[in-house]
């Protein structure tokens, strides 16, 4: 039997949380779908050794502060997974559980959802899956040669797995670093990190913060038609949180250039060189999950979506938040999802009202 309601929301993670606090505040009737059967979004699959780049309080959504933890400054996994599981019972979103969606199509005036656990037609939908579930491997000559052990961020958990080994990370932003990081002040690990570009450190005294600053500094220049200020990007790409500036100071993250191919034993360079490595950990990033949202036929170059901030171009009930700058400055973070949260909801309570 189809359900009707005026918003489906798909994704109960940060964004999707966000979007139905405004959502419930506006009494529009919704619902947020959520493929994970429990709360806490991507933050329940992160390593172990995770923290975040900002402190409680500056890495809230909108209308509850995230409480301190306890001999933390920068909140782990868990902590986050906790406060999105409390936020989703104090506000009383109805999100259930355990329900992808497979497709939204159009339908006589109004977006139909269908899901593995139903159907729902909607005046609008808000798409907001982030990209955790579609991660991106490069093509790299020679990865079906090596038989040792590969697994992309998603997969990776804590040092214990990779004790005795040698161990190629691949990629030279945040996961990497800290991913490396990781690995090579445990001890017991051959750590080989391995950047498309030579890293780029920020400022030690920069987190998430400032961050979020200087990205939303940049989309007020670029609205306002002035020069692209280059945002988080002029200033470097890896957040020198506290265990990677430790790895750093001591001499045990300085990386090398990428490889030319991966081999039975390791990796070699165009040089001839070679390492030896037992495992390949790819913190090589995510492409945004987007598949349910063919039947619409809106993406185009890149994978993207074209939008005016949150909304599709081409089909104006739908909008998107959560993915990256493309829907709106830091929209990937927790800081700066209630923003774009909260325009797109204006704009759908317009187009419904």
């Amino acid at each position: 039997m189809t359900q009707h309601v005026d918003v489906v929301v798909v994704g109960g993670g940060q964004a999707g949380l966000a979007a139905g606090y405004h959502l419930r505040r506006q009494g529009l009737n919704f619902i947020v779908l959520n493929a994970d059967p429990a709360p806490g979004g991507s933050w329940q699959h992160m390593w172990d050794s995770l923290h975040l780049f900002s402190p409680a309080e500056h890495s809230s959504l909108p209308g509850r502060l995230m409480p301190a933890q306890t001999g933390e400054t920068y909140p782990d996994a868990g902590h986050v997974v906790d406060y999105l599981t409390d936020y989703e019972k104090r506000y009383d979103l109805p999100v259930q559980h355990g329900t992808r969606v497979d497709a939204v199509r159009r339908d006589a005036g109004r977006l139909l959802v269908e899901a593995d656990a139903g159907t729902w037609r909607a005046r609008a939908v808000i798409s907001a899956t982030g990209t955790w579930s579609r991660p991106f491997l490069p093509t790299v000559p020679g990865r079906s040669d090596f038989p040792g052990r590969q697994l992309h961020t998603v997969s990776y958990r804590s040092p214990a797995d990779f004790a005795g080994q040698r161990v190629l990370v691949v990629g030279g932003g945040n996961s990497g670093a800290q991913i490396a990081a990781d690995l090579a002040l445990d001890g017991r690990i051959e750590v080989t990190w391995v950047t498309q570009r030579p890293a780029r450190f920020l400022p030690d005294d920069i987190d998430g913060r400032a961050l979020f600053d200087v990205a939303t500094a940049r989309r007020r220049a670029l609205d306002a038609g002035r020069s692209d200020t280059g945002g988080i990007a002029s200033l470097g790409d890896i957040v020198a949180v506290p265990p990677v500036r430790t790895a750093r100071d001591a001499g045990l993250l300085t990386p090398k250039p990428m490889f030319a191919q991966l081999t039975a034993t390791g990796a070699q360079w165009d040089n001839g060189s070679h390492t030896d490595a037992d495992a390949v950990i790819w913190c090589t990033g995510f492409r945004p999950v987007l598949a349910h949202l063919a039947p619409l036929n809106l993406r185009r170059a890149r994978g993207h979506i074209p939008t005016d901030a949150t909304r599709a171009l081409g089909e104006p009930r739908l909008h998107l938040i959560g993915y990256g700058d493309w829907t709106g400055p830091a929209s990937a973070t927790l800081i700066g999802v209630g923003r774009t949260a909260r325009e797109a909801v204006r704009e759908v309570t317009g187009l419904l009202t």
